[in-house]
């Protein structure tokens, strides 16, 4: 590390921009003194114009910023987790997971109407097989239409006279990361709508280095980081990525966490829920062993790719 400045790296996105200013305040809080700079990293997926095309591993939009750790260009690199692939880079660690904000996904329609209300035939904008295919499950009469760019275009093009869509589907934390919590029609239910692995939580990776991981140290949630490490442990143990119709979410109450899991056909056809709790403390266990029971129920057949 600089021995006077803290380099953060980011994308220049709008809400990559608002999580690494997040993370910046939660340091200036822990550490006044300190001294940051951000540093802005293109990613693959940011130099992608048509549909995105997810390397093996995953990582489209983090792998820019782990090399630039690992070069010594930045100190810490700031993640959307639900992006971050489970295998870390040799020599990188993350050294911290801040407290989660929703973990939901919502629908934003253009007239305003819940998912139960759309009408036959209604097209959705999704760039994600998860999404896609849950929504396919519970509505098989829509029409999936494949979108991409920043939240703010999203909704933009959404709400222009000329949209190809009626709806879409987007997390909710982005939204109101962005101040857009004004255009949500309708909060998901799980049963509708799991979320991602990881959904919600920020990563902020760094060198295995013990200065910036004691810096880091006061910015970790000790409970979010327990229900992404089950999330994430579900997600490795099926050897699964961003391209495969895949949900889990975990909750911690007390000493306890419970772990729920999906597994879909990528036309939504098929639909395996999983379920378990157990304590805490055994996070990765208890995704690992759902994710064992998953295979064991006929996920793999599921997946997109296996």
């Amino acid at each position: 590390m600089n021995e006077k400045v803290l380099r953060i790296g980011t994308r220049n996105s709008v809400l990559a921009r608002w999580q690494a200013e997040h993370a910046r305040a939660l340091l200036g809080r822990a550490w006044p003194a300190l001294q940051t700079r951000l540093v802005f990293i293109r990613s693959q997926g940011d130099r992608q114009s048509g549909p995105l095309q997810v390397p093996a591993g995953g990582g489209v939009f983090t792998a820019a910023l782990s090399e630039a750790l690992q070069g010594g260009e930045i100190d810490l690199a700031v993640h959307s987790l639900k992006d971050l692939p489970t295998a870390m880079p040799q020599g990188l660690a993350l050294g911290a997971i801040p407290l989660r904000g929703s973990a939901a996904d919502v629908l934003v329609s253009r007239d305003g109407q819940s998912l139960a209300r759309l009408s036959m035939g209604a097209v959705i904008g999704t760039g994600s097989p998860r999404r896609a295919a849950q929504l396919r499950h519970r509505r098989p009469d829509l029409e999936i239409q494949p979108v991409r760019g920043n939240v703010h275009t999203r909704v933009e093009r959404l709400l222009a006279p000329d949209s190809p869509c009626d709806a879409l589907v987007l997390a909710e934390a982005g939204l109101l990361r962005l101040g857009l919590g004004r255009v949500i029609s309708e909060r998901l239910s799980p049963g509708d709508m799991l979320p991602a692995p990881g959904q919600g939580a920020l990563a902020l990776q760094c060198r295995a280095e013990a200065e910036l991981l004691r810096l880091l140290a006061p910015l970790d949630h000790a409970p979010t980081r327990a229900a992404v490490t089950a999330e994430r442990a579900f997600l490795a143990t099926l050897e699964a990525g961003c391209s495969a119709p895949l949900a889990a979410h975990a909750q911690v109450s007390g000493d306890e966490l419970r772990l729920r899991a999906r597994v879909l056909a990528e036309d939504g056809s098929r639909q395996l829920d999983l379920d378990l709790t157990g304590p805490v403390e055994q996070a990765e266990a208890i995704g690992q062993q759902l994710a064992e029971r998953a295979l064991q129920e006929g996920a793999a057949a599921l997946m997109v790719g296996r």
